[in-house]
């Protein structure tokens, strides 16, 4: 039974793959304060504005807190026992391949592991996958194939211990701000710190770039061939690591001599510098993110900057190495459990003596023998009805997957479909059958692993709601009904991991990089107590130091690496690159961050970025509505013009579901085009098309109650403080949409509807606002700024209500720019115009910037069209 507590908890952040340390202290009413964990070695007290607003999304609104089937509430055992009648009967008659698992960064460790024992051990097939192929399935490939094992070498320390950083297809700044922190700090320590950004757009962790590689997307190979040839050419070589460690050098250099350098759309003498900045400099880490992973090539990707780390012995020692940054909390549990199709558990593959050693500690009587099925071929086959029962956990691949129509299609064709989620309102529970409640992050008990293979406790600091269950204890009651129960006799968390530790161990003998075989003897009280470690062998839990790799002669393999284009390349009725990725205060596809107030307010929309030279080809302005077309499918987004694009590329964020914008979810346009080793998606390259869509009206409503919108072309939700803010913007003539869309407001908030100038209304009850609508021809970007204010108000005055019907009161905001405080643009603006000229002195003056960091980019931008303002 769980005990309401009041006390703090030291847990792990739920986000990215960092991993920072936090500490909760409840209130005793179903919230908590949540602040930074100084002694974590992850974040060492730093905290990014997701995780420093983690307090805000603990509500139980929208949670799935019973077990629901067709749409109808069940009992825990009608569920369960219909879960496992249909894997039973499915597997009877149509063989253990027709069924399957999509599991998830967001499982712990010891859900995971159960999850894996279950379908790979006991039923008998591998068609098992999880939402990490879609962020790190690559680097996956890559390390195996370098180093005969998948091992991160280095550790988060060796960013600030380099003289160069390389940042490869990533945004670090907005999407592992607390590491972007660490090495903003390390560069201001030590001013002579080279950092190099390879990225096809300018994003915000160019801001403490020496060199940005705006290189054409795709051409990273080419890139890194051209490095490995040129460092080659200089004898910049250490002859006596290749010689003793290494093989394959021959083969991978004559393939990056035969690259031409032309591809990458790179000056010449950027090239250059960057060879002569690589060449000189002995202690470079090289870090790398989707840009490289979410790819056709991207297995290769990987392996072409490995080799250059190979050639030069920069590798497994202090301040240098390769490394690759994850995108999910426990992304890396999951590899260590075997999660992937293509892995057994504890780092072994489906080799015939890794097989039978698996088998044997399972003690499993049909173990799979051969990989399963990979993400988009999966759900490609749960389409085509050769798997007929799937069973998905707490991720939401109708959102997140490519092609993601195609994805709800095959769920609602499919007769077991079954999803474990703590959230009811998603676009994939939406979709599914059978829903059985999962306990959320701030009630799970277990572990994560971290992008530096850091080990954390992951406490529960909430009580259990409604009858909401942990994954490991819905998998094992599955099992138990299959016949399996007692191979899943466990007791609780602390059995699992000690599991898990043992078979990590298992006849290991250093043959394998993953061994924390040593905390399988720990008791409960120690396993509550477990403070983080960095699992690995070497003193400082480095690998490679030695030179001692995991292939069968403990050597590392230069890979040879030819450029080829990404999969489905533009065609001229698609001659646009559409590039997704992520923003700075959102999370995955928005079910946590969604419901927090001060993360909604830096970008409110999901947009479509674009060139200023692709938007003036397609007569758009910023704030227009366009389509998005791909082969595949569409989204319609609002416009965002900036030249930090190429020309011929766009950008938009995959954060956007049905949820909140039925219409951007970008995902429905997205290439399913995948590496053929890995099996990662191309996420990072569709050719698309953009059009603008003539809208005849655009609007903003605020209402404290949710509104069933009718049909419109666009329309997108966010959070405010007790009130839903939306934006809308439609083709129907203005006073048709005037009255449908005042109509759709007063259902769910009645009271006097009061109309105003131009376009204005208002539902007023007993002198407070319930809901306000303003229409109008164009987009006026900062009307929810001046509406909301009215919201907080118990009873307009006269004069209130008079400055409401008309329009509001012209403070101008110029839209939210510090999460963390609530500063906006247009206050940081002031600030500069009244006199402070840098970081510290806006800070010191309206607190932006001075707590987690990640807007400080964009207010040092500010700063720099303030000062070329002056001189000109």
């Amino acid at each position: 039974m769980f005990v309401v507590m009041t006390t703090p908890v030291h847990t792990t952040c739920p986000y990215c793959g960092v991993g920072c340390g936090i500490v909760a202290t409840p209130d005793g009413k179903g919230g908590a304060a949540i602040a930074a964990d100084h002694d974590h070695p992850a974040n060492r007290g730093r905290l990014c504005s997701k995780g420093a607003a983690l307090g805000e999304t603990l509500s139980l609104e929208d949670r799935l807190l019973h077990p629901e089937i067709d749409g109808r509430r069940v009992s825990w055992e009608v569920a369960l026992d219909t879960v496992a009648n249909g894997f039973r009967e499915t597997i009877q008659r149509h063989g253990p391949d027709a069924v399957a698992f999509y599991v998830s960064g967001q499982l712990l460790t010891e859900d995971y592991y159960a999850a894996n024992k279950l379908i790979k051990g006991f039923l008998g097939t591998a068609n098992i996958d999880t939402n990490s192929r879609l962020c790190m399935a690559s680097s996956v490939a890559g390390h195996k194939r370098a180093f005969g094992s998948d091992t991160v070498p280095g550790v988060y320390e060796d960013f600030e211990l380099a003289d160069l950083v390389v940042l490869v297809g990533s945004n670090l700044a907005w999407c592992h701000p607390v590491l972007f922190q660490r090495l903003e700090a390390a560069k201001h320590r030590r001013p002579s710190m080279k950092v190099v950004v390879v990225d096809p757009r300018r994003t915000e962790t160019c801001d403490i770039a020496d060199l940005h590689l705006a290189l054409k997307p795709g051409s990273d190979v080419a890139l890194f061939n051209l490095l490995l040839a040129g460092l080659a050419d200089r004898g910049v070589v250490d002859r006596d690591f290749v010689e003793r460690h290494t093989s394959g050098l021959d083969t991978a250099l004559a393939a990056a001599r035969a690259t031409n350098g032309s591809v990458c759309g790179l000056p010449r003498s950027d090239i250059e510098t960057f060879l002569d900045w690589f060449a000189r400099t002995e202690k470079v880490v090289t870090l790398y993110s989707q840009g490289v992973n979410q790819s056709s090539a991207g297995v290769d990707k990987v392996n072409a900057l490995i080799n250059c780390h190979l050639l030069t012995g920069r590798i497994g020692r202090p301040g240098m190495g390769p490394f690759s940054i994850t995108g999910q909390p426990n992304a890396m549990g999951g590899r260590e459990v075997g999660a992937l199709s293509n892995t057994l558990a504890a780092h072994m593959d489906f080799g015939p003596a890794e097989i039978d050693r698996v088998a044997r500690f399972w003690r499993a009587p049909r173990l799979a023998t051969k990989p399963g099925l990979k993400a988009v071929e999966l759900f490609e086959a749960v389409r085509a009805g050769r798997i007929k029962a799937v069973w998905i956990m707490a991720t939401n691949p109708v959102a997140s997957l490519p092609d993601a129509d195609a994805v709800r299609e095959a769920l609602r064709g499919c007769e077991y479909s079954i999803v474990s989620e703590a959230v009811r309102a998603s676009d994939t529970v939406d979709a599914c059958r059978i829903r059985l409640p999962a306990l959320a992050w701030a009630e799970k008990d277990g572990t994560v692993t971290n992008s530096e293979r850091g080990i954390s406790r992951q406490r529960p600091f909430l009580p259990p709601p409604g009858e909401a269950k942990q994954d490991w204890w819905i998998v094992s009651e599955i099992a138990r009904r299959l016949g399996h129960g007692d191979a899943f006799a466990w007791r609780g968390v602390a059995d699992i991991f000690r599991e898990h530790a043992a078979l990590s161990g298992f006849e290991n003998g250093g043959t394998r990089d993953f061994d924390i075989g040593a905390c399988a003897s720990i008791d409960d009280a120690a396993y509550d107590a477990l403070r983080p470690f960095v699992w690995g062998s070497a003193a400082d839990h480095r690998f490679f130091g030695d030179g001692r790799f995991f292939h069968a002669d403990r050597r590392a393999r230069f890979i040879a690496t030819t450029p080829r284009p990404p999969v489905n390349a533009p065609v001229e009725a698609r001659p646009l690159i559409l590039n997704t990725g992520r923003v700075r205060d959102q999370w995955h596809t928005m079910t946590r961050t969604g419901k927090s107030v001060r993360l909604a307010g830096h970008r409110p929309e999901p947009t479509i970025e674009l060139h200023p030279r692709d938007a003036s080809a397609r007569g758009l302005a910023d704030g227009d509505i366009a389509e998005v077309k791909s082969a595949w499918g569409r989204g319609t987004l609002r416009v965002h013009v900036t030249d930090s694009l190429r020309v011929g590329e766009a950008f938009a964020p995959m954060h956007w579901t049905a949820q909140v914008s039925r219409a951007g979810r970008i995902n429905a346009a997205v290439n399913p085009a995948v590496d053929p080793i890995s099996g990662q998606p191309e996420l990072k390259h569709t050719p698309v098309e953009i059009r603008r869509l003539d809208m005849r009206w655009h609007g903003t409503i605020l209402a404290r109650r949710p509104i069933m919108l009718p049909e419109i072309a666009y329309w997108a939700r966010i959070r405010g403080a007790g009130f839903n803010a939306y934006a809308v913007a439609g083709d129907q003539p203005f006073e048709v949409a005037r009255r449908t869309l005042s109509a759709a407001v007063r259902t769910t908030n009645p009271g006097p509807w009061l109309i105003g100038e131009n376009g204005m209304g208002a539902v007023l009850s007993d002198g407070r606002v319930e809901a306000v609508m303003m229409l109008g021809p164009t987009h006026d970007v900062e009307a929810r700024d001046r509406l909301a204010p009215y919201m907080t108000l118990d009873r307009l005055t006269m004069e209130q209500r008079h400055e409401l019907l008309n329009g509001g009161t012209e403070a101008h905001r110029g839209g939210e720019l510090c999460a963390c405080f609530g500063i906006s643009r247009g206050a940081v603006e002031a600030a500069i115009a009244d006199g402070a000229t840098s970081l510290a002195a806006v800070g010191a003056t309206t607190h932006a910037g001075t707590n987690c960091g990640s807007c400080r980019p964009e207010i040092r931008a500010l700063l720099r069209v303030a000062r070329v303002a002056k001189v000109a």
